[in-house]
């Protein structure tokens, strides 16, 4: 009896963090509209500078909560800084500035492209193997990558499309850094201070580049979508992440990042109005498809930090 009960709490707890897989990527896939709808009232490092302050409010109040000790093991502050430097603040920015010079949908899809760059750094600094798999979608994504950028690029340098990049590539040298350095530091709190030290080097970026921001009066639409990129969209994602690997078969899990690109190419279409063309639509199922094939491997990890 006392065993049946405990495969059934088992069975709910499984099927509750499954639920949570849908309910991450679509707080992240949204986070992407939400940021495009920001950008039309705040100057990109401001914009991010409140949203990844309000996510580090949520899961510093979480670990609070949850008892969770903050120290950092002896030696690693650097390496969590210089983590933070790529997946927090080059990431960030990135993908502020490719929605400024480009469509949200194009930006999502470029940025989860990701998990490719990532198996080619693997391949040069970790000597992992480049399996035919990998090769293949290497393929698919510099196809892809081609038809979405080539006809940007006959109408002069395609900034969007390169910020876009710039977000994948940072978030897949801060995704490789990490796997070199080999964290001891518990990975909730390796991502707590890794927003912190990115959310101080945003707040430099801003005083340099924008001065002292300027926060009020906002339209009521805007504060509510700050709200959502900060404490749903940057804090809770985050924490529900954490939840989700410690239950689930990385695969699964894995699913929940293949959302994000879903949710934000529709998401856009529906909040901001953008239309994709057809060949857009090949690009991003090129792209989509490439990634597929790397995060859903049997038997493979990814505890790369989530975006």
């Amino acid at each position: 009896m006392v065993r049946h009960s405990q495969q059934t709490d088992s069975g709910r707890s499984v099927t509750a963090a499954k639920l949570l897989v849908g309910v991450m990527g679509l707080a992240w896939g949204f986070n992407w509209v939400a940021t495009r709808i920001i950008l039309q009232a705040l100057p990109p490092w401001t914009m991010r500078s409140v949203g990844i302050g309000l996510g580090a409010l949520v899961l510093f109040a979480a670990a609070t909560i949850l008892r969770t000790p903050l120290a950092v093991v002896r030696g690693e502050r650097l390496k969590i800084l210089t983590a933070g430097f790529f997946n927090v603040a080059i990431f960030n920015v990135c993908s502020a500035y490719s929605q400024v010079y480009g469509t949200t949908s194009r930006a999502v899809v470029i940025a989860y492209s990701m998990p490719i760059w990532a198996s080619l750094l693997a391949r040069l600094l970790l000597k992992e193997s480049l399996t035919p798999l990998k090769v293949t979608a290497l393929l698919l994504c510099a196809t892809g990558l081609a038809i979405l950028i080539w006809p940007l690029a006959e109408d002069g340098l395609p900034l969007g499309a390169l910020f876009a990049l710039g977000c994948a590539w940072s978030w897949a040298a801060g995704t490789i850094f990490l796997k070199v350095v080999k964290l001891r530091t518990p990975t909730l709190v390796a991502t707590i201070w890794q927003l912190l030290f990115g959310l101080l080097m945003l707040i430099a970026g801003m005083l340099a580049f924008e001065g002292l921001p300027h926060l009020w009066p906002l339209p009521a639409h805007v504060v509510a979508w700050i709200g959502y990129n900060g404490l749903i969209g940057m804090g809770l994602a985050y924490f529900i992440w954490f939840v989700v690997v410690d239950k689930l078969p990385t695969m699964t899990a894995s699913i929940g990042s293949l959302l994000v690109p879903v949710v934000g190419v529709i998401g856009s279409a529906l909040v901001n109005g953008e239309r994709p063309d057809l060949p857009d639509a090949i690009g991003f199922a090129l792209i989509f498809a490439a990634a597929a094939s790397i995060l859903l491997q049997p038997n493979v990890r990814h505890d790369e930090m989530p975006e």
